[in-house]
């Protein structure tokens, strides 16, 4: 399996196995699956979906808007329940705002799945943890 760190962008070869062992990048040590939500800029955003060979779960959102801050929490809650299945990354498209017009986001907030590069689903507006978790468990 190959995953990305999020911190130095390195990329890391990690068997199947050993994925719920915590594994830490080769180049900075840090955890590879914390379980938490990662904040995207342009460039990890682009290595994220690009490389990793998990699921990346990203979260167009903004800070004014309602529905995204009631949908925080559960989209928080799922990257740690679902740890070492896939990757949760938010994208603000207030500062991102090329990223958000790359993927032609309309409203938020909006869920895209990638696999290797390509979205393979998408949805827009908030659902509840458990509608939310059975939406992200068809692309795992």
């Amino acid at each position: 399996m190959i995953l990305v760190c999020n911190q130095c962008l390195g990329v890391n070869r990690v068997p199947d196995e050993r994925l719920q062992d915590s594994p830490k990048c080769g180049k900075c040590q840090n955890s590879l699956l914390s379980g938490e939500v990662l904040e995207a800029n342009e460039a990890l955003f682009t290595k994220l979906t690009a490389r990793s060979e998990l699921p990346v779960v990203v979260d167009f959102w903004a800070s004014w808007c309602g529905p995204c801050k009631m949908m925080a929490p559960v989209f928080a809650k799922l990257a740690i329940t679902m740890k070492g299945k896939a990757i949760f990354v938010k994208v603000n498209t207030e500062s991102e705002q090329q990223l958000a017009a790359r993927f032609a986001i309309r409203s938020i907030p909006t869920l895209k799945v990638f696999k290797q590069g390509k979205v393979v689903g998408d949805m827009a507006g908030a659902l509840p943890e458990s509608q939310l978790k059975e939406w992200i468990g068809q692309y795992l």
